[in-house]
Order: structure tokens, then sequence, then C-alpha cells
């Protein structure tokens, strides 16, 4: 959408695995289900934590520079239409895990990151390099985004309703449900679901986030705004 700023591939990157729960790590003939046991540090490297005698970690400690990558898929946390629709985006960083210390007497293992790739509906297939990623910084938003949105779909169906009208109505035709899927420093990203597709529309904040308290008085501005067009349109 022309004057829509968007976030870079490498700051995308460094959101999902912010705001991530879970990831796949793979290594040569084996792969593992990771669960809140991942963090990227103040290098910029990503470090996974393996369970003590598992055998990703007998290999990670008799290989130093053991090939791997890890994938992460980004999931809509709001009820959106179809399954397939819910993918947002995946991830994948390739490198070698290196022995990295050990936390609670499991092993720590850090990537070094020889490159990453996003493949995004919005961006499209990006590759990112190891130093672009590891200079850019996650959205203030990737913590609080999907409680965030699953608050505004759940408990506050008026103000989604309200913000579709900020939505040039010629969009609007043939909507059947409107569902907020994004949300990050630059605005609210609404899916428009249709009979056999869907749409999706951001609604640009006034100014881009800086922190995460900023949310609350951008999004009353963009409801605000709506009722606004409200108002101009009933006087028409």
């Amino acid at each position: 959408m022309p004057g829509i700023k968007l976030p870079t591939a490498a700051e995308r990157l460094r959101t999902l695995l912010t705001a991530a729960s879970s990831l796949t790590l793979h290594i040569p003939g084996h792969r593992c289900d990771l669960i809140g046991r991942h963090h990227v540090d103040e290098a910029g490297r990503i470090v996974v934590e393996l369970p003590a005698g598992s055998h990703v970690a007998r290999l990670v400690e008799a290989e130093p520079d053991l090939a791997a990558a890890i994938e992460i898929t980004d999931i809509a946390p709001t009820p959106v239409r179809s399954a397939g629709g819910r993918i947002r985006s995946r991830a994948t960083f390739s490198g070698w895990l290196q022995p990295a210390g050990e936390a609670d007497g499991d092993l720590r293992a850090a990537l070094e990151l020889a490159s990453a790739t996003l493949l995004d509906p919005i961006l499209g297939e990006v590759e990112v390099e190891a130093e672009a990623f590891t200079a850019a910084s996650p959205d203030p938003l990737a913590r609080e985004e999907a409680d965030l949105l699953c608050h505004l779909s759940a408990a506050h169906p008026e103000a989604v309703e309200h913000l579709s009208r900020l939505i040039a109505p010629h969009h609007l035709h043939g909507v059947h449900r409107v569902v907020p899927v994004r949300m990050d420093r630059f605005g609210v990203v609404l899916r428009l679901e249709f009979a056999s597709r869907h749409r999706d529309v951001q609604l640009p904040f006034s100014a881009p986030l800086r922190t995460a308290d900023e949310a609350a008085p951008r999004m009353h501005e963009l409801l605000a705004r709506a009722r606004c067009c409200q108002r101009n349109h009933s006087g028409h």
C-alpha cells in the first residue's frame, strides 16, 4: 500500500524470535521442537537451551560448529477463517551450533548465523545477511502483540467494527467479517474476510510507536478518526 511504512525483513526476523514461544531445530538426521528455550543474546546470536543428556546436546558437545537450521512459523493469534490463512510468515536461520555454557544443568548452544530467510506475504521471500540481522531490533510490541490483538478481537468487537470505517468503502463490499491480525509499531492490520478470499489492510498510526506503552493512545487516536468518519458520512 503506497505510503505505508513496514518493518524491514531483518526487523521482522528479530520480532519473530522475540515473540515466538517455540521453534524447531534441525541438525543432520535429527529435529526437535524447543518450547520456551531460546533467546537472542547481546551479540545478536540465537541461543537455545538443550535438555541435559538429550541426543542434540550430546551431538553439540561432541561436534562444535555443528551445522544447524532453526525454523519459526508465525501464526496469527486471532481466529481467522482458514488454517492456512493463520500463517503470517515463516523464518529459517542457518548456521553452526556452538556450545555456550550451561543453564540450570542444560546445555546452552549459540547459532553462529550464516544466513536467514523470511517468507512473508507482504515482503515476499527475503534473504537477510547475518550482519543485518544482528544490527536490527525487534518491534516494541513483539511481546505484547498477541495479547493486544486477542483482547481487541474478543473484548471489543465494536471497536473493530468502528476501525473498519477507516477503510475505503469499495474494499468492504462483500465482506463477511473483519478480524485484527497484526499490530506493530507502524499500525494495526485488519483482515477482510470474503466468501472465498481475504484481504489485509493496514491502518497506520499517526507516528510509529517507540514503546509498547504508546499502543493504547495510538489506538484511541485511530478510533477517534473512525468516529469522525462516521459523523462525516452521516452528515452527507
